[in-house]
């Protein structure tokens, strides 16, 4: 009995470290990213960094800088944060107070004091560092790794299918998509999943001769690799898995950034359209996870190997920049979004426009945290 016990904790042991390590690795690599991005231009405009937070709460372990900055490691790794000269607190909420009485050497060196131009710069830079960090491990995985590329060939049709009603054959080679060329199977269902009921004007290679077919891919559940439900369009064909479909080509390093800069803009793309398709009642809202959900695709993508948990890492660092991006207060968006109405204006908008403004974006973020631990929680105890 105490075998049974012990193995038991063993086991759950091993599994909570099995999705912990992971998780902080692919977390602390995109927000050390996002962060170091407001860091640098901060630095390149003259503004005093005093915090480099990885993580919220107390410090477990840091260092000042040459420069006087914190330099430190907190105990909620969830996040991080960078505090500027002038900053109330780490979501840069201006510290009015503070500002009415510095000098004008101080203000020079405060965020607060920037031009709205070099304030807006520093805001951007976190998700912009996100997407160059994408692009950057996709380039490294192409030349490394290589590009896993099957070719758009069919190998078997399901009966009832769009495919099916379309006329597509066992054999026939998808070249082109809405004029679209295709160029491998993974080309050809990028755009059937975002495509579900839309007619769609596909070119095919058969037995040496070109032809068209009409088909408007169906809306279906799938359930990928990891067990997560994904609702996408398809068309219901497999592909060839014959000798000469399926290669891995290296890529060198101009077509792998170019490469990896084209699969940044398709998760961007995926993303967006997958947003206006939950307003629009087309996608389910579920789908999306939280902490939880990311620690247990962490664990389970990188029992796949390292290069693997590197593709998952990229991914992430996509949404924090694209999630970083959206117009609510609190959000990097939110300070463009106030620094945009300051332009236009030519002054500030009011210090209670702006208290107001943090507490609802406060409120929506936690409202978004719930929401996602709810769809986690409802994730695992149905899967």
């Amino acid at each position: 009995m105490v075998s049974d016990i012990m193995g038991s904790l063993g086991a759950f042991g091993g599994g909570f470290l099995g999705y912990l390590v992971p998780f902080l690795f692919v977390l602390t690599v995109v927000v050390f990213f996002h962060e170091f991005g407001h860091f640098l231009v901060a630095r390149w405009c003259g503004v005093r960094v005093l915090t480099f937070s990885l993580g919220f709460g107390p410090e477990i372990a840091g260092f000042n800088d040459r420069h006087g900055t914190r330099w430190k490691i907190s105990a909620i790794p969830l996040g991080g944060y960078v505090k500027f000269f002038g900053d109330e607190n780490a979501a840069s909420a201006p510290d009015h107070a503070a500002t009415a009485a510095m000098s004008e050497e101080e203000k020079r060196d405060s965020f607060i004091g920037q031009t709205v131009a070099s304030r807006a710069a520093v805001v951007v830079a976190g998700p912009l560092a996100n997407f160059v960090l994408a692009i950057a491990i996709f380039a490294v995985l192409f030349m490394s790794v290589g590009k896993p590329i099957a070719s758009a060939r069919v190998d078997s049709v399901l009966p009832g299918s769009a495919a099916a009603a379309a006329g597509f054959k066992p054999g026939d080679l998808v070249t082109a998509i809405n004029s679209e060329r295709i160029g491998s199977f993974s080309d050809m269902q990028r755009i059937v999943a975002i495509s579900a009921g839309e007619p769609l004007t596909i070119e095919v290679e058969r037995d040496g001769h070109a032809v068209t077919l009409k088909a408007t891919p169906q809306l279906k559940d799938i359930k990928d690799a990891f067990g997560n439900m994904q609702r996408i369009g398809v068309l219901g064909i497999s592909r060839s898995m014959a000798p000469g479909d399926v290669r891995t080509k290296r890529l060198g390093p101009v077509d792998a950034v170019s490469q990896g800069a084209q699969e940044t803009w398709f998760v961007i793309d995926r993303t967006l359209s997958y947003i206006g398709g939950v307003f629009a009642g087309r996608e389910r809202a579920n789908q999306r996870g939280g902490p939880i959900r990311i620690a247990q695709v962490s664990g389970e993508v990188a029992s796949a190997g390292f290069a693997a948990l590197l593709h998952l890492t990229a991914v992430l660092s996509i949404s924090i920049g694209l999630l970083n991006l959206f117009p609510i207060p609190l959000l990097d968006g939110g300070h463009l979004l106030f620094y945009g109405i300051e332009a236009v204006r030519g002054r500030p908008i009011s210090e209670r426009a702006q208290e107001v403004g943090f507490r609802i974006g406060l409120a929506i973020v936690v409202m978004l945290m719930i929401f996602a631990t709810f769809n986690d929680i409802l994730h695992l105890t149905t899967s």
